[in-house]
Formats: C-alpha cells, structure tokens, sequence
C-alpha cells in the first residue's frame, strides 16, 4: 500500500450565479464519503466554459445548475452527454420535482432538488464519484 496521497477527484460545478455554485460546493464538503479521495472543484458560470472543460478530459463529475441562464444545465448535460467522449456522471440540481421528466430528458445520471439537503447532494455526487472511479473509459 502507497504512502502517496490519493489524488484529488474533479468535480465540475455549472451554474451562472455564484451563490448557487458556492451552495452546492458547500453541500458537496472537501470529501463526500471517507472511502473516496477529496473533490477539487471547477466552478464555471457558462455553457462554452462548460464544453471546453470537459473536452480536457479529466472531470469526474459534474453538477448542473437547471436554473442556470441563458444556457440551463439540462440543455448543458444533455449536449454533454451528446457529444463528449467516455462523458462524465452528472448531478441535476432541479427547483421543482415537477421538473424531474427534464432531468430524465437530459440524461442526467441523478437529481436533487432545491432547496438543498447537504446530505442527499454528498451521498449522490459520492455515488457518482464511485462509479466513474469504476467505469472510466481510457484515454483516446
């Protein structure tokens, strides 16, 4: 067993409004669950940001922010999961649970809704790290 330390997982978080990515990075904490490594964070306020990041290749995870203008994060992830090789897992941050037949349309892999439960956003972004550290397709 390596001494080294474990390198950070990256977890992408879109929102156009400042307050909703610092919520949801709050919700989030430096490590979800004690079995998986801390969360770097990559906060980014638009939809061309977006695309570009994840073209780099080395997110993990990503929360979407459905509210986000003028690009909403359900278009954002449904684009995503369009048109990015071995596309990350993403979290739907939603404001009405009507608005979970959006979510499904765009493809994200979990939901929560607002207001935020910190517990309920950790335990899905864990599950969605775990899984990706499990399912990660080599690099083209």
């Amino acid at each position: 067993m390596s001494d080294a330390p474990e390198a950070p997982m990256k977890v992408l978080v879109y929102s156009d409004d400042a307050k909703t990515r610092e919520q949801i990075r709050l919700a989030i904490g430096r490590r979800p669950a004690a079995d998986l490594p801390k969360v770097e964070f990559v906060e980014i306020a638009t939809q061309p940001a977006v695309v570009h990041r994840l073209d780099q290749g080395d997110i993990d995870v990503v929360v979407v922010d459905g509210e986000a203008q003028p690009a909403g994060g359900l278009g954002v992830a449904r684009q995503a999961k369009d048109e990015v090789y071995d596309c990350p897992p993403i979290l739907a941050v939603i404001a009405r649970r009507d608005d979970g037949w959006l979510a499904t349309w765009s493809r994200a892999d979990a939901v929560v809704a607002l207001p935020l439960d910190p517990m309920a956003v950790a335990k899905a972004v864990a599950d969605l790290m775990r899984w990706r550290a499990d399912n990660r397709l080599p690099a083209l």
